[in-house]
């Protein structure tokens, strides 16, 4: 089944929950000529129903969050009484008491006032004679709009992250429906609070990253300030969380879509399966992959290596390339070693590794220690490409794209060369530069007119005995015995090599002129 899907237009974020604040500013509120007595400071307090009462223990009754309406019927010339009422409300977490004036009290309630105050309890009061229903019927009205299009709102991105991930979307496509809806930066983390995806704005994103070490360390506080949090769990273990940063909207709502969001994000880990790559591991290709391409900035993408836990603070930086490696087993490796560092796989099979060490620490001895254990453990000979090492994080991307080419350039015939454990740039000669221009039309050209004898019979087994031959300096021996045939029987493939191209291997120029042009054909054909 193949599903189509439009992108959502961008949605905008809910407005706040109904404060104190805004209730005073309804219309109908206005026509009472409200004027607030106590409690100025706690004005932004969420107002969750409105309730009419008079009883002196009126707390008994809430839930915490009611404006509670009243005219104090019961509570006139009674200080005590009046005291208690405030305090009833206090206890029960209302969030302001509005009292209408007339025949009760013709003045605002001195004890009433001060015992407000001390609450910290918003105490507003009326000057003209208002009737409470109507505030009763417009604020609940308000309400349960707000409520149902929390719900809608809830509903929809549920609907359209459940599309996606019928339609086989990548993670980062849910995070950006996510962050459509919520109008903010949106983070996914594990445990450890490192970041594994993002989405939203760049340069909101941006400012998050930059301040992510003070913002990882409050992770497990409150929230507040728009910063909501829903926990990624499945059959029973906790493995992550999603953050909505920033979030303008009600908080209810902001709580509602983030818990949408990691109900998708947990189904879409569950469906992957053990066969697609952990977050982990597409975070650090994101990364990595962005890093040698060039298109970011190397310093635009500082705050996401510091958030993804690689240490950049005055560190070096050795970038390696591994062909045909196991990424996990790679990184198994660097965590048996205690080395800081990102792993990823790249384009045709390679593996970047980017070594994070501290300014003390022996880069080119650790990195033949990592080359060497990686070799024992993978149990198969391993070459593992070098840059030298960095100092400085801008410089990263060059030595990435360094060590990509080394690795390029020993790839077709590390094993038939006696190649270091680490091969480095200076190590590559001839091949390296042949690689380099092998998109040079003049160098495609020069190697079709070389090796045209060979090349047009399609006889992979001459050039391959031809490339062993000139890979091991000409050496007859060596390459009778990697070829497992007699002497005699190579001497016959070198004859008929040497007619089918027109020259004599035994002259050093000519057989160089052949090795140039075989180095460049398995290099375009790579």
């Amino acid at each position: 089944m193949t599903a189509i899907l439009e992108p959502l237009e961008p949605t905008e974020p809910l407005e706040p929950a109904l404060s104190v604040r805004q209730v005073l500013t309804l219309e109908r509120v206005l026509a009472g000529e409200p004027e607030v007595v106590a409690g100025a400071g706690q004005l932004d307090r969420p107002v969750r129903w409105v309730h009419v009462a008079e009883a002196p223990d009126v707390g008994v009754m809430l839930s915490g969050g009611e404006m509670v309406l009243t005219t104090g019927v019961l509570l006139a010339g009674d200080p005590a009484k009046q005291v208690e009422y405030v305090q009833s409300l206090h206890r029960a977490e209302a969030a302001a008491v509005v009292l209408g004036l007339g025949r009760a009290f013709p003045a605002p309630p001195e004890a009433m006032r001060r015992a407000a105050e001390r609450c910290g309890l918003p105490m507003i009061v009326l000057h003209r004679p208002f009737p409470f229903a109507e505030l009763t019927e417009e604020v609940q009205a308000r309400l349960v709009r707000r409520k149902f299009a929390a719900v809608s709102l809830s509903e929809s991105v549920r609907t359209a992250l459940t599309g996606l991930i019928t339609a086989g979307a990548p993670l980062q496509r849910l995070l950006d429906e996510v962050a459509q809806h919520s109008a903010c930066p949106v983070v996914v983390t594990n445990l450890a609070h490192r970041v594994l995806a993002t989405a939203g704005e760049r340069p909101a994103v941006d400012d998050v990253l930059r301040d992510w070490e003070r913002i990882a360390r409050q992770a497990g506080g409150t929230e507040g300030d728009g910063w909501i949090r829903a926990e990624l769990a499945g059959r029973g273990e906790r493995w992550g969380r999603i953050m909505l940063c920033g979030y303008r909207g009600d908080t209810a709502a902001g709580r509602l879509l983030a818990d949408r969001a990691a109900e998708a994000l947990v189904l879409h880990r569950m469906l992957a399966g053990n066969s697609a790559h952990t977050w982990e591991e597409q975070s650090a290709q994101s990364l990595l992959t962005d890093l040698v391409s060039g298109v970011v900035a190397a310093r635009q993408l500082l705050p996401r290596a510091r958030a993804a836990g690689l240490p950049v603070n005055r560190r070096t930086f050795v970038p390696l390339v591994v062909h045909d490696g196991d990424p996990a087993g790679i990184d198994r490796v660097l965590r048996m070693l205690g080395l800081s560092g990102l792993v990823a796989e790249l384009a045709d099979g390679a593996t970047a590794v980017l070594l994070s060490l501290a300014r003390d620490q022996d880069a080119q001895a650790l990195t033949a220690h990592f080359a060497a254990r990686l070799r024992t453990e993978s149990g198969a000979v391993r070459t593992v490409a070098a840059a030298d090492a960095r100092t400085a994080w801008d410089d990263v991307p060059s030595g990435l794209r360094e060590a990509q080419h080394v690795a390029d350039a020993v790839a077709d015939s590390a094993a038939a060369l006696d190649l270091p454990a680490v091969v480095r740039l200076r190590d590559v000669h001839l091949r390296g530069l042949i690689r380099l221009l092998r998109d040079d039309p003049q160098v495609q050209s020069f190697a079709e007119r070389e090796l045209d004898g060979l090349l047009c019979a399609a006889d992979e087994d001459l050039l391959s005995v031809l490339r062993t031959y000139l890979a091991t300096g000409r050496n007859k021996s060596r390459t009778a015995q990697l070829h497992h045939v007699s002497r005699p029987a190579l001497y016959r493939r070198l004859e008929a090599i040497q007619a089918r191209l027109g020259v004599d291997l035994d002259d050093f120029e000519q057989a160089a002129s052949v090795h140039i042009a075989l180095l460049a054909h398995d290099a375009q054909q790579r």
